[in-house]
C-alpha cells in the first residue's frame, strides 16, 4: 500500500514521527515520497537518506539533547542558537545533497525577504534542514543563495501540497503535531537560562516582567500556529490525518525519544481504519482516473 507522507513541525514533539514511520512499515504501508517542515523536515531527511525508523530513534536517543543548542560564532541573531544541532548534522550528513536521497523528498521554508514559501529539493541537505527548523527569532535564519530562510511552519505547518506534488497519484497522509483549535492555549517554554550566560541578564529580564510578556506573546503564537494548521489542512485536504497525542510536550523539551516515538505508533493504530480505507477498490479507481475526492478534515 503506497502512500506519500507530510510530516508537520513541533520541536521535540516531532520524535513521534519516528514511531509513525515504524508502525506504518509494520502495517505494510510503503512511503514512496516524503515532505517535511521543521522537525518533520529533520526526520524526513534522515528517512529519505535510507535511515530506518529504528536507526533514527537510536541516533536521536543517543545524543545529549541539552547540547543541541547554543550559539556558534557564525550564527546570525537569535535567542537560542543551533550550534549542537549543526555539529550533529555535519557529522552524520556532511556534504550529502538531495541527489543522494533514496526517496523523493522536499523540505519547506519561508523566505523573509519575499514572504514566499520555499520548497527545498536541491543542494546540500544540512543547509536545507537548518533552514526548515529555523524558528523565527528563536533559531538563526539560514541563508541559501539570496534567500533568508526560516521555519516552513510559518506559512505551512504540515506540507500536504508539496507532498502531493511529489507523487500526485498517491494518497497523502498528514502527521499533525499541533493541538486543534478550541483547546487551551499553551505558552512556549524557552529555557533561556540554559543558553544565556550571566545573572545580570536574568535580573534585567525579571525587572521587565519577562515571564508575563513571554507568556502572552507565546500563547498568541500558539493560537496563530493552530489556526494556520487548520486552515491549510482545510485547503490542502490530506487523505488521512494522523495526530499523535503529544500536547504535553513543549518545543524545546528534553524528552525520552523512545517514549515520544511510541505516541506516534499509537496514533497510527488509531488511524488504521482510515488508512486501510484508502485502498478499497473504489478509492483506487478514483485515483487512477484522477478524480479522487480528498477527504475533508
Amino acid at each position: 500500500m503506497d502512500i506519500t507522507l507530510a510530516l508537520g513541525g513541533g520541536g521535540a514533539k516531532g520524535n513521534a514521527h519516528i514511531g509513525v514511520l515504524r508502525q506504518l512499515e509494520k502495517k505494510d504501508f510503503h512511503v514512496k515520497a516524503i515532505a517535511g517542515t521543521s522537525y518533520g523536515g529533520l526526520v524526513a531527511a534522515f528517512y529519505a537518506l535510507g535511515y530506518s525508523p529504528d536507526e533514527i530513534e537510536e541516533l536521536f536517543a543517543s545524543v545529549d539533547q541539552t547540547r543541541f543548542f547554543g550559539h556558534a560564532p557564525e550564527d546570525g541573531p537569535s535567542l537560542v542558537g543551533v550550534a549542537g544541532v549543526t555539529r550533529l548534522l555535519e557529522e552524520k550528513i556532511g556534504d550529502l545533497t538531495f541527489a543522494d536521497l533514496k526517496l523523493p523528498c522536499v523540505l519547506t521554508a519561508v523566505d523573509l525577504k519575499s514572504g514566499n514559501e520555499v520548497h527545498l529539493s536541491r543542494g546540500r541537505l544540512v543547509d536545507a534542514i537548518l533552514a526548515t527548523i529555523a524558528i523565527p527569532g528563536i533559531f538563526p535564519a539560514r541563508y541559501i543563495d539570496d534567500l533568508e530562510l526560516v521555519d516552513g511552519g510559518v506559512l505551512d505547518p504540515v506540507p500536504v501540497a508539496p507532498a502531493r506534488v511529489l507523487a500526485p497519484r498517491l494518497p497523502v497522509v498528514a502527521v499533525v503535531l499541533t493541538m486543534p483549535m478550541g483547546a487551551p492555549t499553551q505558552a512556549w517554554n524557552i529555557p533561556f537560562d540554559r543558553y544565556w550566560a550571566g545573572m545580570i541578564l536574568s535580573r534585567v529580564l525579571s525587572k521587565m516582567h519577562y515571564d508575563t510578556v513571554w507568556d502572552v506573546f507565546s500563547r498568541s503564537l500558539d493560537i496563530t500556529s493552530r489556526a494556520m494548521t487548520q486552515y491549510r489542512l482545510e485547503v490542502d485536504r490530506p487523505d488521512v490525518i494522523i495526530r499523535p497525542q503529544v500536547y504535553d510536550i513543549d518545543m524545546l523539551d528534553v524528552v525520552d525519544v523512545r517514549e515520544v516515538a511510541k505516541k506516534g505508533e499509537a496514533a497510527v493504530d488509531a488511524a488504521l481504519p482510515q488508512l486501510r480505507g484508502l485502498f478499497t477498490w473504489r478509492n483506487r479507481w478514483r485515483r487512477t482516473v484522477g478524480v479522487y475526492n480528498h477527504r475533508s478534515v
